[in-house]
């Protein structure tokens, strides 16, 4: 974070300095919620959980170098005190973003805005120093933390936005007011809480109408293939851009392909010039999220052949998101437990498919949270689609919605051994170690609440041995 004096993070706060001996001092370090993270001249923000009270720790944090606590109670050592510990990160969050010289791009989406994040992340980085959001923090803790880990340095800020409900991105845009907003598509994740794709629609456009006017440099990066998403371009007063595979976008893809090992390859087109592309990740999926990773290094202005070379070296910088690891007995594990919602689904077998040309290939997948009544038709539809792909094998792992998955390849024409229902993690591992042979090619994935991590890490711990890890 910018070194702030105690003084000032209190003022800037609304809170109550409690036990401080000298206000002067200064915040040099990081603002952190986790007493592990502290370093010496952190600020430590005490959040009470479920389970665990921030407050209990304050002793130690201070102990291990943090110069004072963010509480909502006095705690006996250096502490700024203030009704909401969350709205006060939100307050300071924004006093700092307001200091900083950096752009900041916002993206949001129902599906890829992790990885598309990393894109950028990685491409920006090559021109100047960039800080962006670790894994998924796209909330309103884990924005601000993002937020301010930015220093003088910083001169790109890249954050990804979450929502679960019609307000949720503005209040983080109001937060941190991004320069470039980007949305990546209107899909069926958290559908159930939503209660439709228009409201998914409704909040995740809530990106581009606080953005700057296009005279003041703000710029809306569309999904030319997605029409809730390109709708969004009445929203704002920003300049437009549209990026796709669609003939009208200013940044396309053309004569996409994947290579034999299911890595996507493609000509970048944008409106200062083409250049080859071929990346590291897998799935034809990551073509979209490397368009728009594109559009926002354009505007930005690197050029095709920089931005070209730098989305062709890109990796995975979070975890369980198609991470795919080969055993030494040939055996290929694709980890995408992260999450899972109906397009990432969809996308991650056709990536096993790809993938596993003339190989055995099998899907191990799980339930699919917070899709309401559609629940039952897309699980059905996802089982039926591993048919349609020639999946060799598909587990499906878990309660109801599991059934359905199974149900779903059956009616599509899966019968005998082909699909398999299992009733956990640990049935799944035994099944799969008793029946892999070399040269298969593995994919699990679910939502994360369901742990099918676990599946592929006992994969690959190697051997007959051990059992899935509790949870």
């Amino acid at each position: 974070m910018i070194a702030l004096s105690l003084a000032e993070i209190a003022e800037v706060v609304g809170g109550q300095t409690y036990d401080i001996p000298d206000p002067s001092v200064q915040v040099t370090g990081s603002v952190v919620r986790d007493s592990r993270e502290v370093e010496p001249g952190s600020l430590f923000a005490a959040f009470v959980g479920e389970r665990v009270d921030g407050h209990d720790y304050a002793s130690a944090v201070v102990a291990a170098g943090a110069v004072a606590v963010l509480a909502s109670r006095p705690v006996g050592v250096p502490a700024i005190v203030v009704a909401d510990v969350q709205k006060a990160l939100g307050a300071l969050a924004r006093h700092v973003v307001r200091r900083l010289g950096a752009t900041l791009v916002a993206l949001t989406g129902s599906a890829g805005k992790t990885s598309t994040k990393d894109l950028i992340a990685q491409v920006l980085q090559r021109k100047a120093p960039t800080v962006w959001t670790p894994g998924s923090f796209n909330n309103e803790i884990g924005l601000p933390l993002t937020a301010l880990s930015a220093t003088e340095e910083t001169r790109f800020l890249v954050l990804e936005m979450g929502a679960r409900g019609i307000g949720h991105i503005r209040y983080l845009t109001d937060l941190t007011p991004p320069k470039i907003g980007l949305v990546l598509n209107v899909g069926t994740a958290h559908i159930g809480e939503f209660g439709g794709r228009e409201q998914i629609a409704q909040a995740k456009g809530e990106i581009v109408e606080n953005l700057p006017t296009a005279s003041e440099g703000g710029a809306a990066i569309l999904n030319a293939d997605d029409p809730l998403v390109r709708a969004m371009a009445s929203r704002t007063k920003a300049k437009v851009i549209l990026f796709g595979e669609s003939g009208e976008a200013d940044v396309r893809a053309e004569n996409v392909r994947l290579t034999d090992s299911g890595q996507p390859s493609f000509m970048l087109h944008t409106p200062s010039g083409c250049s080859d592309v071929t990346m590291r990740l897998y799935g034809e999926h990551h073509v979209s999220n490397a368009l728009a990773a594109a559009a926002v290094a354009h505007e930005l202005g690197m050029s095709a052949e920089e931005i070209a070379t730098a989305l062709s070296e890109a990796g995975s910088l979070s975890r369980w998101r198609m991470e795919v690891t080969e055993r030494p007995d040939g055996v290929t594990v694709v980890n995408d437990a992260y999450n899972a919602n109906p397009e990432s689904m969809r996308a991650a077998l056709r990536a096993l498919a790809a993938m596993g040309k003339g190989r055995r290939t099998w899907a191990v997948l799980g339930k699919m949270a917070e899709l309401g009544d559609e629940a039952l038709a897309e699980h059905d539809a996802v089982g039926r689609l591993a048919v349609r792909l020639n999946v060799s094998k598909l587990v499906a792992v878990g309660g109801r919605e599991a059934s359905w998955l199974q149900l779903g390849a059956y009616n599509e024409g899966s019968w005998g051994e082909e699909s398999v229902h299992v009733s956990d993690a640990q049935a799944a591992v035994d099944l799969l170690r008793s029946e892999l042979r070399p040269g298969d090619v593995v994919l699990v994935k679910a939502s994360r609440s369901v742990g099918l991590e676990g599946v592929a890490e006992a994969l690959l711990a190697g051997g007959t041995e051990g059992e899935v890890a509790a949870r």
